[in-house]
């Protein structure tokens, strides 16, 4: 019930993001969208409790959802946000990251493989893409915008955890980061 909450919270947040960072002022990361799908793999990657199943299951339902509204390959956002809760996991498992700035720095670096293994991906199956600067140019951006937004969709998602956690204590260390 945790995984699929958090997978209809980041869905919606997808949708609200992609429907008003156009219109936010600046020029530079307008076209350059956060990656919330990383952020909610990653966040499933490293709060998934015994096993990584129903987190790489999440993932993979809110890669497919956000390839319905962005308009990618089907199955591409899937395979990289199940990737991404995976290397995710891999970095780091018992603590999460805590503090605005190492949030922001692990949120960069979560959009940053992101767009790595999304690029890596595109140039395996054969699917259409921009200049290679171009692509490094976008993964740069990405990752900013990323970093910018990541600190609260944190925030957001220890709220989630705080609120399904059975115990005064399990509660009190998802609000600090903490995993069970």
């Amino acid at each position: 019930m945790r995984t699929a909450t958090l997978v209809l919270v980041a869905y919606l947040l997808c949708v609200i993001v992609a429907a008003i960072w156009r219109l936010l002022p600046g020029s530079l990361l307008r076209d350059a969208v956060p990656d919330l799908g990383a952020l909610t793999a990653a966040y499933l990657g490293l709060t998934a409790r015994r096993n990584m199943a129903s987190a790489v299951a999440g993932s993979v339902l809110l890669g497919y959802l956000v390839d319905l509204i962005s308009g990618a390959p089907p199955g591409l956002g899937a395979l990289v946000l199940g990737l991404t809760g995976l290397v995710a996991r891999t970095v780091q498992q018992r603590i999460l990251v805590r503090g605005t700035t190492m949030t922001m720095a692990f949120s960069a670096f979560i959009a940053l493989v992101a767009g790595i293994v999304a690029l890596v991906v595109r140039a395996f199956y054969g699917v259409p893409r921009a200049a290679f600067a171009t692509e490094l140019q976008y993964i740069a951006l990405v990752t900013i915008a990323t970093a910018m937004i990541g600190p609260l969709v944190w925030r957001v998602f220890r709220r989630i955890d705080a609120a399904f956690a059975r115990t005064h204590r399990e509660r009190d260390a998802a609000l600090e980061g903490l995993t069970p």
